[in-house]
């Protein structure tokens, strides 16, 4: 019962029951008005050709296009009201020039490091162009002098976590898009409290919607009384809205400019299998130390200029060797990179489909979803035909069923054209990595689905020849050796009026 009054009274339910609400009514007042003046059903019909075609004109996924241009035309009224509120991944005009504004003064304290770049080029040009392409289009430099930690469970990551915020003598940073109440934010909320009351520099990002089931509706404010500065990226209101679509799905922590964590693990218990959600949940992690941490600060404090709409006096206070007098270890190259629904750029979807495009020998890959464009299964499919070991592994339990269908539905074009598709039997299986030729890996919070790779925030690290590219495939291997191998049979034993109905909905998996 305490469960019910709970999830009933909870504001993620307010919220959605709100919203609801308000579609409802336009849509009453909208047919209303239709059944009275039918003149407006001419004039409703011109408004919806209009917005194709200004969506057909738009630089976006084709197939993003295609979905909401087939709901448009089927049921004007709901398509056009719908696509309105939730279509648009466009930012308003003021919060695009104040993030284009902070952007620009930020790409400004960012090295060129036009040497690391040099040297990577008479290593191996096809690694420079993928490096070139990230510098080049999403703004952040190559570095050397940085070591990497691969981590292949939150649990194991989890304690390297507690030790770098002890550490922490100036400031800490971290931007999570899920925060829950429970063992491990309270471990790390322990520290934070204690650092602040120390003179540390403690900030604080938190995705609204990512915490709307989570946390309490201004759990900032506590965070504040505790001396913690904190914000929410783009408050969840009951109110119907274009940039409820943008979130922050980054995660990021760095520790006085020297040391930073991303990846797929977020601040909450099951991240760490501290209690259980869909069998055992199955995360990984990377740790930076040395001079490419800079690029996770600088992403850091873009966001928190653009939330708190100020511009931080003094950046190079922040910059690893600062405080650091003894150089740091070089472990091969690193490239921190961010992605964002800003522009047409799609740095994210591109750098995966250049490490596949680009594989001689293998590319394995995790992810949770796989909810893809015509162009990224072409990219998988025209490798595994060339004779690249191209290998997914999915989760085995899903937290979302609708979705997981969704992705199965994927599964059959890969298979039988040499992709090879495996479902983790432990549990869910939320990790964001590709590794590839023993050399190049990437690990970040980007899943292979469309609103990662279009509507959100998002961050990873590309690497090459540093020692978590063996640590990642070791890991794929061993996730390997506990998944179910998914063959043609799996496939096709499905009744062929359900693998009918998928095909169809899948026209629709852009927008989920």
């Amino acid at each position: 019962m305490k469960k019910i009054k709970k999830f009933l009274l909870g504001r993620a339910t307010i919220v959605a029951l709100a919203i609801l609400l308000q579609l409802a009514w336009i849509l009453s007042f909208l047919q209303g008005f239709r059944m009275r003046y039918s003149f407006l059903n001419s004039i409703i019909d011109i408004i919806a050709i209009f917005v194709v075609l200004v969506i057909v004109n738009k630089k976006s996924n084709p197939s993003y296009k295609i979905a909401w241009m087939v709901v448009i035309l089927a049921i004007p009224i709901v398509g056009l009201l719908v696509y309105f509120i939730f279509g648009r991944s466009e930012l308003t005009r003021p919060t695009r020039k104040r993030m284009e504004a902070i952007n620009r003064e930020m790409e400004t304290k960012l090295p060129d490091n036009a040497g690391v770049l040099a040297r990577l080029r008479e290593e191996d040009k096809s690694v420079y162009r993928q490096a070139k392409y990230i510098r080049d289009w999403a703004k952040f430099p190559v570095y050397q002098n940085t070591e990497a930690k691969y981590y292949k469970t939150g649990e194991e990551m989890f304690p390297d976590i507690l030790e770098a915020l002890e550490e922490a003598q100036r400031f800490i940073f971290m931007e999570y898009f899920i925060v829950e109440e429970g063992y491990m934010f309270g471990k790390i909320l322990e520290i934070l409290k204690r650092k602040a009351a120390q003179g540390v520099d403690v900030r604080f990002i938190y995705d609204d919607f990512g915490c709307v089931t989570t946390l309490p509706a201004k759990y900032y404010q506590n965070m504040q009384e505790w001396g913690i500065q904190c914000v929410r990226f783009n408050p969840l209101y009951p109110v119907m809205s274009v940039i409820m679509n943008n979130r922050d799905h980054r995660k990021i922590l760095v520790s006085d400019g020297k040391v930073g964590f991303t990846g797929g693990i977020n601040l909450a218990d099951e991240y760490i299998n501290r209690v259980e959600r869909f069998g055992y949940w199955k995360d990984t992690g990377l740790r930076l130390e040395g001079e490419g941490v800079w690029s996770f600060t600088v992403m850091f404090l873009e966001m928190w200029d653009y939330i708190n709409r100020s511009n931080e006096p003094d950046l190079d206070r922040y910059r690893p060797r600062h405080y650091q007098v003894m150089p740091f270890t070089s472990d091969g190259y690193v490239q921190p990179y961010a992605d964002s629904p800003l522009d047409s750029e799609t740095t994210g979807e591109n750098i995966y489909m250049n490490m596949i495009a680009k594989a001689k020998d293998y590319v394995y890959i995790f992810t949770p979803y796989l909810i893809l464009d015509n162009e990224m299964i072409r990219t998988l499919q025209n490798a595994a035909k060339s004779g690249v070991d191209v290998r997914i592994i999915m989760p085995g339990i899903p937290d979302k069923k609708v979705v997981y269908w969704m992705s199965q539905s994927y599964y059959e074009p890969l298979i039988e054209c040499g992709v090879r598709i495996y479902q983790y039997k432990p549990g869910f299986l939320h990790a964001k990595c590709f590794v590839s030729d023993d050399s190049l890996a990437t690990v970040g919070s980007i899943n292979m689905d469309y609103r990662s790779l279009y509507l959100h925030f998002e961050c990873g690290v590309f690497m090459y020849k540093t020692s978590a590219v063996a640590e990642v495939k070791k890991d794929m291997l061993q996730t390997m050796a506990e998944s179910e191998e998914i063959n043609m049979e799996f496939c096709q034993k499905r009744p062929a009026a359900i693998r009918t109905f998928l095909g169809v909905v899948r026209l629709f998996a852009p927008l989920l």
